[in-house]
């Protein structure tokens, strides 16, 4: 079903499998609560979409495991959550 998670490119790519499990935990919170994708897609398959932002690099986990977007700073949609938000 998604075949990027089997991949051990996505692993290496965030830090790991359990920052991985989080960092997607978090995106699919922020996309449940309204957030706009970062990725063009035509798919409503949130974990779909929160899976290729991390393939792009649009998303990722900053050094206190708060989720950062690599868009612009000014986007309002991308609060930052913390480990309490879950």
């Amino acid at each position: 079903m998604y075949d990027a998670l089997k991949e051990e490119e996505i692993v290496r790519k965030v830090g790991g499998r359990f920052k991985l499990s989080t960092l997607i935990q978090k995106r699919m919170v922020q996309l449940n609560q309204g957030s706009r994708p970062l990725v063009e897609t035509k798919s409503q398959d949130k974990m779909a979409i929160v899976l290729e932002e991390i393939l792009q690099d649009k998303i990722y986990l900053d050094t206190t495991d708060n989720l950062r977007s690599t868009a612009s700073p000014d986007v309002p949609d991308m609060p930052e959550l913390d480990l309490d938000d879950l």
